[in-house]
């Protein structure tokens, strides 16, 4: 029989793999960018939204676990997935339209999900809605930091 984190982290593995159809030109556009000198921790950011997946994962499989198959928990499986479909769009939509705002605004709609979803959540665990923390810490950083790199790419925006 299949558990229900097999199903939860293959959905999200699925999802999080749509983030991969990005071109090299878009890539060489998204490299010729100014950065804030701030940004020091930009190597680091895969192996955190790893992380922020994972723990999105876990809360997930705790929601699921405590009523499944409930109208409820579908309901609040639709915003895990929603959230992580606006977290992968972030990526390839503004790599192909080459645009920070654009950017700027997905990341902003992902922490109003994430804020959602996290209220949502916290009635059924306590420890679901924990683990959506990493999310909304690390959402607004990203969000700004994509503004501040707007401010000096002004044609890119």
């Amino acid at each position: 029989m299949i558990k229900s984190w097999m199903v939860i982290g293959g959905v999200t593995f699925v999802v999080a793999l749509a983030a991969n159809f990005i071109t090299p030109s878009d890539r060489r556009w998204f490299k010729s960018l100014q950065r804030p000198r701030w940004l020091t921790f930009e190597a680091a950011i895969p192996l955190i939204w790893t992380v922020i997946f994972i723990c999105g994962a876990w809360s997930a499989y705790i929601v699921w676990e405590k009523n499944p198959s409930t109208t409820e928990t579908w309901l609040r499986m639709g915003l895990y997935l929603l959230l992580e479909i606006a977290t992968i769009a972030y990526t390839p939509v503004m790599f192909r339209l080459r645009s920070l705002k654009i950017g700027t605004i997905i990341g902003a709609i992902g922490f109003i999900i994430a804020v959602i979803l996290t209220l949502a959540v916290l009635p059924v665990s306590g420890w679901a809605a924990l683990l959506l923390v990493p999310y909304l810490l690390w959402s607004p950083i990203g969000t700004y930091t994509t503004q501040a790199m707007t401010k000096l790419n002004p044609q890119d925006k």
